[in-house]
């Protein structure tokens, strides 16, 4: 076994199987997602807020955008 695999033991809590995760396998977070795959279960952790500091951490766009609404009818000549 190598340093990225454990032996563990399941066991009952109430009607749910659960494991212990042993502290060098913690995920960050309160919740996970977890999927199976064959006989193997992936448990990926819920990262909240990452998005947004992704976005913050780019640098501004310096790019000239085109109008979008140079063919749009005015909205005096739309009717109600």
């Amino acid at each position: 076994m190598s340093t990225s695999e454990r032996h563990v033991r399941l066991f009952r809590n109430g009607r749910n199987q659960a494991i212990r995760i042993p502290r060098e396998f913690e995920l960050e977070g309160d919740e996970a997602l977890i999927h199976k795959e064959g006989d193997r279960l992936i448990v990926e952790p819920i990262r909240k807020g990452r998005l947004l500091s992704l976005l913050a951490s780019l640098p501004p766009l310096t790019d000239t955008f085109p109008d979008i609404d140079d063919d749009l009818t005015s909205l005096d000549d739309v009717l109600l």
